[in-house]
């Protein structure tokens, strides 16, 4: 059996934030980064306010996008009151990713004990697009990116990876006769 050729994928950064510019994107920067290094096409980078419309305007205009197969927002998942990522995203999700949240706080516990219950990382799929929500820190971007992402985003990952089955994500859609 030969070794599988590396698929490079678009994905998007969304960085949520009310205080940032994309200078002082540091989370933004280091995900945009780390696709790049990993081969893959950074396919649109932007920050909107941490405002539900705002946030799902851009999920859902970018998950419509073919040349986009993954989104990965950072910011807008902790507990204050402009902290509304989760409340904005998973209104949206066709499937939710529970395993997501649940390694991201393993592999968060190892680094920042038990602050990580203070995080509430998300991930799903909107119109057959994997939408991942990580925390605002670089160190949790670098985490989510390095220790999950970075792995389930590429072909080559055995036993098993999300590029595998995105050609198939849309078949509850097509079976509803509904087209993307």
């Amino acid at each position: 059996m030969s070794e599988r050729a590396f698929v490079p994928l678009g994905i998007a950064v969304l960085t949520i934030s009310d205080s940032r510019s994309l200078a002082e994107d540091r989370s933004g920067a280091t995900l945009a980064e780390r696709i790049v290094a990993a081969g893959h096409r950074l396919a649109d980078r932007r920050i909107v306010p941490d405002d539900i419309p705002a946030i799902r305007d851009t999920v859902l205009a970018w998950s419509k996008d073919a040349a986009i197969d993954a989104i990965v927002t950072t910011g807008g998942t902790g507990f204050t009151g402009r902290d509304v990522t989760p409340e904005a995203l998973e209104p949206l999700f066709e499937k939710r990713m529970d395993g997501f949240s649940a390694v991201f706080h393993r592999v968060s516990f190892e680094k920042i004990g038990t602050s990580t219950i203070q995080s509430r990382a998300t991930g799903g799929v909107v119109n057959a697009t994997f939408v991942f929500a990580l925390p605002g820190s670089p160190g949790a971007c670098r985490d989510g990116w390095d220790l999950i992402l970075k792995d389930q985003l590429d072909y080559r990952h055995k036993p098993c990876n999300f590029v595998e089955i995105m050609p198939r994500l849309d078949e509850h859609l097509r079976r509803e006769g509904r087209a993307l």
